[in-house]
């Protein structure tokens, strides 16, 4: 079994975005530039922006976070991100969600500049993905993508099943995993919630890849031998045996899986480590394409 090391991925591509970053700043153009927009104090929220500072300052990059109340009204919102488009100083936006109840999610969403949207939500950005344009591309989906490429797994032709079909990993995974390009050009089976003999199913696949949002829910019976496993799930969950009390683990039962399949992503340590410089990868792009 080979374990898929997101982390030293993740360091090999913030090296690479540093040293595109200072090429940049030698040159006399400014750091690039991300927004973070945030409302209410969702504790993983918090974290995650708390994440995105450290990460930006790593390889050069400006962060400004945009931090409002839960009480934030729609209209100021989307005021906010008014301003956040029209300053040329800002190359890259993000809203964190969830967002307040009272606010439409998809309002916020479609107002940011789709030539900023570098989490790519924006239904312009998500149209020319299905297109198979070049866009910004959808960050965990992005990092499970840079690890089938660095790892050189072999897709083309193959039978690549994903469990899950959120907007935000699911449906945009598969949509990657089938366009004609290297690292890709799979034969792709979604599978979801209402999937019958999902177990059959999985254990046809050469490439599977899990983002069901159930802890553990892949079981050894699932995968088939010698199968690649990319994991995107990622949990905290109660182990009395623990000294914090809990375990962090994905959605694939590793000690079973990791013992049938070829190739397994850990949890953590993997698809998370990336997605964070898939963030970074694309606020770059944002620079560089303008």
């Amino acid at each position: 079994m080979i374990p898929i090391d997101g982390k030293l991925l993740a360091q090999e591509m913030k090296q690479e975005i540093t040293a595109t970053v200072a090429s940049l700043l030698d040159k006399g153009k400014n750091a690039p530039h991300l927004a973070v927009v945030i409302a209410g104090d969702d504790g993983a929220s918090l974290t995650y922006v708390e994440s995105i500072k450290k990460n930006t300052k790593e390889v050069g990059m400006l962060c400004s976070a945009y931090q409002f109340s839960a009480s934030i009204s729609e209209k100021e919102l989307l005021e906010a991100i008014d301003f956040i488009n029209n300053d040329d100083e800002i190359d890259g936006c993000i809203v964190q969600l969830p967002l307040p109840k009272h606010i439409d999610k998809q309002k916020v969403v479609q107002k940011i500049n789709p030539k900023k949207d570098v989490d790519c939500f924006h239904p312009e950005n998500m149209g020319k993905l299905v297109l198979g344009e070049e866009c910004f591309l959808p960050a965990t989906p992005h990092a499970v993508m840079e690890l089938l490429k660095r790892y050189e797994i072999e897709t083309i032709g193959k039978n690549c099943v994903v469990v899950g079909r959120s907007n935000i990993v699911g449906k945009p995974l598969a949509l990657l995993l089938v366009q004609n390009s290297p690292y890709a050009d799979a034969t792709v089976t979604i599978c979801h919630s209402k999937t019958q003999n999902l177990k059959e199913v999985c254990a046809q696949a050469d490439v599977l890849l899990v983002a069901i949002g159930k802890p553990e829910f892949i079981t050894a019976d699932y995968v088939k031998k010698d199968a690649v496993v990319i994991d995107v799930g990622i949990h905290r969950i109660e182990d009395k045996t623990s000294e914090k009390g809990y375990k962090i683990c994905g959605d694939v039962k590793f000690d079973e899986v990791s013992k049938k399949c070829k190739a397994i992503t850990p949890v953590p340590g993997g698809v998370g480590s990336v997605t964070m410089t898939c963030l970074l990868k694309n606020t770059l792009k944002a620079v560089i394409s303008d």
